[in-house]
C-alpha cells in the first residue's frame, strides 16, 4: 500500500488541501494521475487510488469543501474558479501534463480545465458530467433540479435528498409524467425527514448550480491536446447523468466509453453507495494506457 503524504497549497482565497501517493516527481513511465470530484472530496477516491500503485496518484478537496478552507468570503463552487485552482495545484508540482480522472461535477470542473490550460491534462476521463445544455430537454432537466432545491428549501436535507435522488434516478426525459409524481417520503430511501435548518448544503441548494448550468465550449476542447474520453456507467443507462455524458460525447463528435457499474461506480461500500472498484480501475487503466 502507498503512503499517503498531506500537503497544503496557500493561494489566493483558499488553503487548497491535497494528498500525495507515490513520488513527487513522478518516476517511470506513466504521467501522475490527478483524480478529483465535485462536491466529493479526495476521500471518495480511497478505493480507486490504491489501484494504481505504479502511479503518482493526487488527489485534492475542492475549494470550500472538506479540509479545504476557503477566504474568499464566497459560497458559491464554479467550475472556472476550480479549474483555476487545479490550474495553480499542477503548476506548483510541476506535473503536467497529467493524466485525468474527473467523475461527476469534478468532470465539468476538468471541461474548464481544458478548455483554459489544455497543456496541463494528456488525457482526460470525462466520468459522468452533470451539464444541462447537452440534453434535448435541457429545460425541463432545469425545472428538475429548481425540485429538489425547493423540497430542500422547505423541508431541510432528507427531503432535498430524497427528491434529488429521484430526479438522477429517473428514465429518460422529464416529462410531464415526472413532474406529476408526488414529493417522495424521505423514508423511502432509508432518510429520516428531520430538519437540521441549515441550507448551505453543496449538493442541494443553489451553490453548485453553475456545474449544471455549465456549457462547453466543443471548439475549444476538439482543438485541446488533450485527448478527451467520456464514460459512462453501464448501469446508469438512461439516467440523467447517463444521458448528459452521451450528450457530450455527441457535442464532441465521439461515442461514450462504458464502464463499470454506475454513478459511483468507483465507490467503496463505506459511503452506502458501492460500486466495483476493482473492475472500474481495470477499465480506467485500459483506457488510460490506450492513449
Amino acid at each position: 500500500m502507498q503512503d499517503i503524504q498531506t500537503h497544503t497549497l496557500v493561494i489566493p482565497g483558499v488553503d487548497l488541501v491535497y494528498d500525495v501517493r507515490g513520488p513527487l516527481p513522478p518516476t517511470g513511465a506513466h504521467r501522475a494521475l490527478l483524480m478529483i470530484g465535485q462536491p466529493m472530496t479526495a476521500e471518495g477516491f480511497t478505493a480507486l487510488a490504491p489501484h494504481f500503485t505504479d502511479r503518482t496518484v493526487l488527489t485534492y478537496d475542492p475549494r470550500g469543501l472538506g479540509r479545504s478552507v476557503r477566504k474568499d468570503g464566497r459560497s458559491d463552487h464554479t467550475p472556472q474558479q476550480q479549474a483555476a485552482d487545479l490550474h495553480a495545484l499542477v503548476e506548483a508540482l510541476d506535473v503536467g501534463p497529467v493524466d485525468l480522472f474527473a467523475s461527476s461535477g469534478g468532470a465539468v470542473t476538468a471541461l474548464e480545465l481544458v478548455a483554459t490550460h489544455p497543456g496541463d491534462v494528456a488525457t482526460l476521463v470525462a466520468h459522468e458530467p452533470p451539464i444541462n445544455a447537452v440534453l434535448p430537454d435541457a429545460t425541463a432537466a432545469e425545472r428538475a433540479r429548481a425540485g429538489f432545491y425547493e423540497a430542500y428549501q422547505a423541508k431541510g436535507s432528507g427531503a432535498g435528498m430524497a427528491a434529488f435522488i429521484a430526479m438522477t434516478s429517473w428514465q429518460g426525459e422529464f416529462t410531464d409524467a415526472y413532474f406529476a409524481q408526488p414529493t417522495p417520503d424521505p423514508a423511502m430511501f432509508g432518510m429520516t425527514a428531520d430538519d437540521d435548518g441549515s441550507r448551505d448544503d453543496p449538493l442541494l441548494s443553489q451553490n453548485s448550480w453553475a456545474i449544471t448550468d455549465y456549457r462547453p465550449d466543443a471548439g475549444l476542447l476538439t482543438a485541446a491536446p488533450t485527448r478527451i474520453v467520456v464514460a459512462v456507467g453501464e448501469e446508469s443507462a438512461g439516467t440523467y447523468t447517463a444521458r448528459t455524458a452521451l450528450g457530450l460525447a455527441a457535442l464532441l463528435g465521439q461515442e461514450a466509453v462504458v464502464f463499470p457499474s454506475h454513478h459511483g461506480g468507483f465507490l467503496g461500500g463505506e459511503f452506502g453507495y458501492a460500486g466495483k472498484p476493482e473492475e472500474f480501475a481495470a477499465r480506467l487503466r485500459e483506457v488510460l494506457d490506450a492513449g
